[in-house]
């Protein structure tokens, strides 16, 4: 359990560049970091994806949490909400759940909105409630990464977070990236603190 697991889901990108900032950041905290995507969900029953992505990080598989020794959690923000196709995989790690498999293991999440206000805290609690009840230890940010407290954009306690704009083209913020790689140093950090 060597590896911290960078789990996320992103429609236009901003997401996915925030995932490998922190994964930068489990690296320079002296873990691996290992990128997983899932598929998008389809409201046609007849639709499926690909067995392997055309581009980006491979799809996560139940065994990429099992052996993880924390995670990142990542996700736009959906009405004040994670993804769907995220909370879909997320649902289907009941035997995960049963056997305590991500029981003490830290973990910690991030998210990008179109708006500044719409619902970055939210759908950082909202990604934290499954992960509670797998028993995983939640590191959010602490104040003394001071640029919680410069930001003009996106960044909470509760983990990183991007303003994307409203055509979701806006680039990830020094202070965003700033956080995004503290995060995934923290986890890093405490999952070797926890071994």
């Amino acid at each position: 359990m060597s590896h911290i697991l960078v789990l996320y889901y992103s429609r236009h990108g901003a997401t996915a560049e925030m995932a490998r900032l922190v994964a930068r950041g489990v690296e320079e905290g002296g873990l691996e970091a290992r990128l997983r995507t899932v598929p998008e969900v389809s409201p046609t029953c007849e639709a499926v994806e690909p067995c392997v992505p055309e581009s980006g990080a491979p799809y996560a598989e139940l065994d990429d949490l099992r052996h993880c020794a924390g995670l990142a959690l990542g996700s736009p923000t959906r009405f004040g909400n994670m993804a769907a196709p995220l909370k879909h995989f997320l649902d289907t790690t009941s035997a995960l759940w049963m056997s305590g498999a991500l029981i003490g293991k830290p973990a910690g999440v991030f998210t990008s909105t179109s708006s500044l206000h719409g619902g970055q805290e939210s759908t950082l609690l909202s990604m934290m409630l499954p992960l509670l009840h797998h028993g995983m230890l939640i590191a959010g940010l602490p104040y003394s990464e001071t640029e919680l407290l410069t930001t003009r954009s996106g960044g909470t306690p509760y983990g990183p977070s991007h303003h994307a704009g409203r055509e979701s083209d806006l680039p990830v913020s020094a202070e965003e990236k700033a956080l995004c790689m503290a995060l995934g140093r923290r986890l890093a950090e405490t999952a070797k603190r926890l071994a």
